[in-house]
């Protein structure tokens, strides 16, 4: 027995055919010397065939009854590929752009996962829509090649005591228009089969890919390589497991636990229940619940959505047609593939949280764009360039309107000094230190504001560039300084200025009228009259200080306006420059992060 069970049990797919259109053993002396020797062998191996003991599948005899898959048919079946529609299509056209959003601003291994759903999205759409792929999955010994069989109603894939058993894949399908699915699993043409004819009309089961893999926790690596790969690409899953090692850890934290968004796809049985007296079938399938509810695996037990928990012996077929009637229906319903591909999406966009999401609100309020402006208008001197100004506007208004003696007086000491309000000139070390210390403080003040809440990735995004539009500002903003600071040459003007001035001047008219009359009535020229000429004078003479007093008080509101304005000119100019190269490419960085996040809301929201 173990020369037998040490053998290929794909071996007999390789044999050329023996002209009776089965595959058939490589013929040798021993087993064709006589019918009565196959006979004995036959006989044999039905004692022996407990479905415990490990036993060769005889295909020379029994070949018609699970034919091999032909891919040699002449005219291929149609294939209708699989139909992506309603939620389902929009979120993944949705994880399509954000991908393509996020590719400048994440590392691949942030998007792997991502883009990995959307090309077996792509290629599992390009294939049979009509079928659904099923993977049956266990542990060494659960007795899921025994289940595979008595689904298929044949022997198909080999049992036995020896560990591992089932060494490769093995599909099984229930019509034609599979192979580019089962292509897609890896599986070749020499591990496919078909299942025993019922003979009363159309399989319930048609449509069905059944895949027997090798035992997830075998002790060889590429068993479980196998078991990982091709569980990523089915559309459903039959967990088996034991009485022994239903709790097994592995089993639990490796895939079920993982694969929770998966429950609607998923079937968990608890096989060989013929070896439990009495209740204890139950208690452990109860106990089985419990830990796929702390799993987190959703239970579909009073109709909702969920993972079907059967219990069953595939040796003693117990509990199997359940079973095979809950595949029927989950294959002629055709949305298998559909919810697993929507279960793959959950995955994914639950891994892209981090990246995405945030509990807060982002962005840049106008409250901190008016600060940022604020702190460059005072890197610039904005407020100190209006108060400028406003001085040189009274001080050209106090020389305008102010009496003769004072202006002299006043010329006198101002004539070293620019008759102008002109804005000095910031040259010197310590002021250009400050100001570039201000304007840096107002970038990282306002990158930190804009940042502050988004996902690491986006919030180093913005502050990168928020430092690139700091490079060269404050020489920018010199040179508006420059520009758009008091202009040169003397302020404007009111209207009532040239009154004033003619009033001004007509004061010191008289306070010479006044005193020429009184010179000439000294020295005799006029006839003595002191009352008009003092009268004259002292007019002029209080008139001139009233007008420059009365213009000084007028000149107050057009002084604090033309300050005004200059101050405002200096704060846009200020503010504009620090839009143009701070705040428009944060708040593009910004809008990028809001558009993919209402793509990520429709990757998420879509699906709940």
């Amino acid at each position: 027995m173990t020369a037998v069970t040490d053998q290929d049990p794909t071996e007999h797919a390789d044999q050329p055919d023996d002209g009776t259109g089965r595959k058939g053993a490589a013929k040798s002396p021993s087993r064709d010397a006589s019918g009565g020797d196959r006979a004995a062998r036959t006989d044999s191996a039905e004692a022996w065939d407990d479905g415990l003991i490990a036993r060769r599948v005889n295909e020379t005899a029994e070949g018609d009854r699970f034919p091999m898959t032909d891919h040699r048919s002449a005219v291929p079946p149609t294939v209708t590929p699989l139909v992506y529609e309603g939620p389902l299509r929009s979120r993944l056209e949705a994880l399509r752009e954000l991908v393509g959003l996020s590719r400048t601003r994440l590392d691949s291994r942030t998007l792997s996962e991502a883009g990995r759903v959307l090309d077996e999205a792509s290629a599992r759409r390009r294939l049979s829509g009509q079928h659904t792929v099923v993977a049956i999955a266990g542990a060494t010994g659960s007795g899921k090649s025994q289940l595979f069989n008595a689904l298929a109603g044949v022997t198909i894939s080999e049992t036995g005591v020896r560990r591992p058993t089932t060494a490769a894949p093995i599909a099984c399908s229930w019509s034609d228009g599979a192979a580019g699915l089962i292509e897609r699993l890896g599986i070749p043409p020499r591990l496919r089969r078909r299942p025993l004819p019922t003979g009363d009309g159309e399989s319930p089961l048609r449509g069905l890919v059944l895949i027997d893999l090798p035992d997830h926790d075998s002790a060889a690596v590429q068993h479980r390589e196998h078991v990982d790969r091709i569980l990523a690409l089915v559309d459903a899953v039959i967990w088996v497991v034991d009485p022994e090692k239903y709790a097994d850890a592995v089993l639990h934290e490796r895939y079920l636990r993982p694969m929770a968004a998966h429950a609607e796809v998923m079937f968990v049985v608890l096989n060989q229940i013929d070896r439990l007296p009495g209740e204890a079938a139950e208690q452990v399938l109860d106990d089985l619940r419990r830990l796929l509810d702390e799993d987190g695996i959703a239970l579909g037990e009073y109709g909702e959505p969920g993972t079907t928990v059967l219990a069953l012996s595939a040796l003693t077929g117990d509990g199997v047609g359940e079973l095979r009637e809950a595949l029927g229906q989950l294959v002629s319903e055709r949305g298998a593939p559909a919810r697993r591909i929507s279960a793959d999406v959950d995955l994914a966009a639950a891994r892209l949280w981090p990246v995405y999401a945030t509990q807060r609100r982002t962005g840049l309020s106008e409250q901190a764009r008016e600060e940022f402006s604020d702190r460059l208008a005072d890197a610039v001197g904005a407020t100190a360039a209006g108060e400028a100004a406003e001085r040189a506007w009274l001080r050209n208004a106090n020389r305008a309107c102010g009496t003769p003696w004072l202006r002299l007086w006043r010329w006198y000491q101002d004539r070293g000094e620019p008759t102008t309000g002109r804005l000095p000139s910031r040259t010197q070390a310590d002021e250009e230190a400050t100001a570039r210390q201000r304007v840096e403080q107002a970038v990282r003040t306002v990158a930190d504001r804009a940042s502050a809440g988004l996902p690491a990735p986006w919030a180093q995004a913005v502050r990168e560039a928020a430092v690139r539009g700091s490079q060269g500002l404050p020489e920018a903003l010199d040179e508006l300084t420059a520009q758009a600071g008091v202009p040169t040459g003397r302020p404007p003007r009111p209207g009532w200025w040239p009154v004033a001035v003619l009033t001004q001047a007509s004061m010191t008219i008289l306070q010479f009228l006044g005193g020429l009359w009184l010179l000439g009535q000294i020295v005799g020229v006029m006839s003595p009259n002191l009352g008009v000429p003092v009268l004259l004078m002292v007019i002029g003479i209080v008139g001139g200080p009233l007008i420059e007093w009365s213009c000084r008080l007028a000149a107050r509101g057009p002084a604090r306006r033309y300050g005004l304005e200059a101050e405002r000119r200096l704060r846009e100019a200020a503010a504009g420059c620090g839009r143009a190269r701070v705040l428009d490419p944060v708040a593009a960085e910004l809008l990028r992060y809001r558009e993919v996040r209402e793509q990520y809301g429709r990757v998420v929201g879509a699906g709940r």
